[in-house]
């Protein structure tokens, strides 16, 4: 399995922020910005991560959460104090950060996208939302009808300015699951946007493998 490193990142405007990363050991086949859950970079991160560098992507997790520790995984209750002080701001600097590491190491915009889990789901739609970059793809981001936090926006409200082509990935049961009036309306939504939009529902025991693949296949169709 792909290792994953943690470091301090800084820009030369003085932007600064952790990150953790994997590397392909062989050739790069683009970049991509994994977004965290709202309990940080948990094991399903850090797997996440090490599986898309496995597959020849350079990854980094910008850690979206202020203070000493970063985005080191903490517990529900914690996760919820954190994630009522992000702002629709913070998440996008953080993402920016994470897309100039990317670039840093030669990659265009182009052959760059976003991919998150729960809420960083939510905020991988947002980003495509707002930034010129290859591609996004959601994995079960809810706030599709009321806002995660009072700083960033319903899903629905943004999915009509998508700028990147956008693949939601939905599971059916478990406890990332979201109900399918809602998946229905976010893949409405979607649908107004001027680039190419996917929702797809998944049955998280058996088509998971199904969604991992969808997602893979999205990146490759569209950086290059």
């Amino acid at each position: 399995m792909a290792q994953t490193r943690t470091e301090d990142f800084r820009l030369d405007d003085g932007r600064a922020l952790r990150v953790t990363y994997a590397e392909p050991d062989g050739v790069t086949r683009g970049g991509l910005v994994v977004l965290h859950e709202a309990r940080g970079i948990t094991d399903t991160v850090t797997r996440m991560v090490a599986g898309l560098a496995e597959e020849g992507w350079l990854v980094v997790v910008p850690h979206l959460y202020a203070g000493e520790a970063g985005s080191a995984e903490v517990g529900h209750d914690e996760a919820r104090d954190k994630l009522s002080e992000l702002s629709g701001e913070s998440v996008l600097a953080a993402t920016d950060i994470g897309f100039a590491w990317l670039a840093r190491h030669g990659l265009t915009a182009d052959r760059i996208g976003v991919m998150g889990f729960e809420l960083g789901g939510a905020v991988a739609l947002v980003v495509g939302a707002s930034r010129d970059i290859g591609a996004a793809v959601t994995v079960s981001g809810g706030g599709i009808l009321e806002p995660l936090s009072a700083g960033l926006p319903a899903l629905v409200e943004v999915a009509g300015d998508l700028r990147v082509p956008w693949l939601g990935l939905y599971p059916e049961a478990g406890e990332a699951a979201i109900g399918q009036e809602q998946v229905a309306k976010l893949r409405e939504a979607a649908g107004t946007a001027k680039v190419a939009t996917d929702v797809v529902r998944y049955r998280s025991d058996s088509g998971a493998a199904e969604a991992w693949q969808r997602a893979l296949n999205w990146f490759d169709a569209h950086l290059r």
